[in-house]
């Protein structure tokens, strides 16, 4: 069977990086804010950027691989 590391990972790390839904960086009047659900669009190029570099460390640096069957 494939590889499902990809997939898992980068379907848990677009639910936790979503803009607003746990934190949001930069927020709007601070540095970081929790569960305010709204965004722009400078947050969502930082969210963007942080999540290209957790999922190429976590699967490329890192070499992670989940396999089943």
């Amino acid at each position: 069977m494939g590889d499902w590391a990809p997939v898992i990972i980068g379907v848990l790390l677009f639910v936790l990086l979503t803009p607003g839904l746990l934190f949001q960086l930069p927020a709007k009047s601070r540095g970081v804010e929790f569960n305010n659900m709204q965004t722009s669009g400078v947050s969502i190029c930082v969210h963007t950027m942080i999540y290209f570099g957790v999922i190429t460390i976590l699967l490329v640096a890192i070499g992670i691989s989940i396999t089943i069957g």
